[in-house]
C-alpha cells in the first residue's frame, strides 16, 4: 500500500525522520533522511543507507532506516547523486566512483551529529547500492562494518550480464553501441535514456529499452522482471522519483561500469566485517556468494529460507532484521 506522504511504508511512532542535506566530496549536493528514536539520549550508533539501484530513499532504503532506528540507531537514507532529490545537473547517471563516494559523504554528515558516536558508524547497502557500499568500505576504515541485503555487482552485471552470460563478441557490440551513443549525445547536447544491462535481440544485435521496466506487465514476461515489476510498478513500491519505477538510466551510464570494477580490495576490509543477507530463490545469490569467496575471514553469508531478490526489499516478515541488529551491534561495540 502506497503511504499518502510519498513513502512506500510507515514512520514508525517510535522514529522521528528529518530530511537532510550534504555533500560529497565532488561538491554534489545529496539529499537524505535521518531517522532517529524518539527520546534518544548519548550518543549512539549509526548506519549510512542506501539502494537498491534506481531506487530512492523513499522506498527500500526508507524502510532498512525506519527500522534500524526503531531498533535504537540513527540512520540515514539516501538518494545517490544524480537521483531522486540529490544533485547532479545531469539527472539519472550511475556511477560507481560517486556512489561509492556518497556512501563516505554519508558517513561524513553522520559522524558531525552530536547524537552520533562516530566510532560506532556502519553502511546498509541493498541491491545494486551493495557492490558501492562494500567497496567504500574497503576503503574508508572509519566504516566499522558493513551488510548487504539482495547485493547486486552492478560492474559485473553491466559489463558481464546476467550471470556471466556475455560472449566476448556480445561485450564488444555493448562497448561499440555506447561509444556510438556519445558521438549521439554530443551531437545532439541532450542525454539519451537507455538500458543499463544491455539485452541483445533475436538476431544478436544490442536491444536497449528507454524503460527499465515496462509500463504493463507482458503476459510472457520473466520472471526477473515480474518481480522487479512487482515492486516499482504497484503500490507496493512505486514512486515517482524512482528510475526503475518510470524511466530508464541515461544510456551511456554502463561505460564507466565497464571501465572500474568494484570490491577489488576487499582484502583491505578486514579486520572489519561484512555481513552479506541474501535468498534461496534470489537470482542475484551468487554474486553474495562469490564476495564472500574472495574474502572469507571478513565477509559471513546469510542466506533467507524462500526469499527471492525483491523480497529483500520490503518483506519484514523475510528481512533478517533481528541478525543484521546482532551484526551492528556486536561490531559497533
Amino acid at each position: 500500500m502506497t503511504i499518502s506522504d510519498g513513502y512506500t511504508f510507515p514512520l514508525d511512532e517510535n522514529v522521528e525522520r528529518t530530511s537532510v542535506r550534504f555533500k560529497n566530496r565532488y561538491g554534489i549536493t545529496v539529499a537524505g533522511d535521518l531517522y532517529v528514536p524518539k527520546n534518544a539520549t548519548g550518543r549512539l550508533p549509526a548506519l549510512a543507507v542506501s539502494g537498491p539501484f534506481g531506487a530512492v530513499k523513499e522506498q527500500s532504503s526508507g524502510l532498512y532506516a525506519n527500522e534500524f532506528a526503531r531498533r535504537g540507531y540513527v540512520a540515514l537514507a539516501f538518494d545517490p547523486s544524480f537521483t531522486g532529490e540529490s544533485g547532479g545537473t545531469v539527472r539519472d547517471v550511475g556511477s560507481p566512483d560517486i556512489y561509492t563516494d556518497d556512501f563516505s559523504a554519508a558517513i561524513d554528515f553522520l559522524g558531525l551529529q552530536r547524537i552520533v558516536d562516530r566510532e560506532r558508524i556502519g553502511v546498509q547497502g541493498i541491491c545494486g547500492l551493495s557492490g558501492m557500499a562494500l567497496t567504500a568500505a574497503a576503503a574508508d576504515s572509519r566504516i566499522k562494518a558493513v551488510a548487504t541485503s539482495a547485493m547486486y555487482d552492478m560492474s559485473r552485471s553491466m559489463s558481464r550480464g546476467y550471470q556471466d552470460s556475455y560472449t566476448r563478441e556480445q561485450r564488444q557490440k555493448v562497448i561499440d553501441y555506447l561509444s556510438r551513443q556519445r558521438w549521439t549525445d554530443a551531437e545532439k547536447g541532450t542525454y539519451a535514456r537507455g538500458s543499463h544491462e544491455v539485452p541483445f535481440d533475436e538476431n544478436g544485435n544490442v536491444a536497449p529499452s528507454s524503460r527499465v521496466l515496462p509500463k504493463a506487465l507482458p503476459a510472457d514476461a520473466d520472471p526477473i522482471t515480474k518481480i522487479f515489476f512487482d515492486y516499482y510498478r504497484t503500490e507496493r513500491g512505486y514512486h515517482p522519483r524512482s528510475i526503475n519505477s518510470t524511466t530508464a538510466w541515461t544510456a551511456t551510464t554502463p561505460m564507466s561500469f565497464f571501465a572500474f570494477q568494484q570490491m577489488t580490495n576487499i582484502d583491505m576490509l578486514a579486520p572489519r566485517k561484512a555481513l552479506l543477507v541474501t535468498g534461496t530463490n534470489a537470482h542475484s545469490r551468487y554474486y553474495s556468494e562469490d564476495v564472500q569467496k574472495m574474502a572469507p575471514d571478513a565477509v559471513d553469508l546469510v542466506i533467507v529460507p524462500g526469499a527471492d531478490h525483491v523480497d529483500l526489499y520490503d518483506r519484514k516478515d523475510l528481512i533478517p532484521f533481528d541478525r543484521l541488529d546482532e551484526f551492528f551491534t556486536k561490531n559497533l561495540a
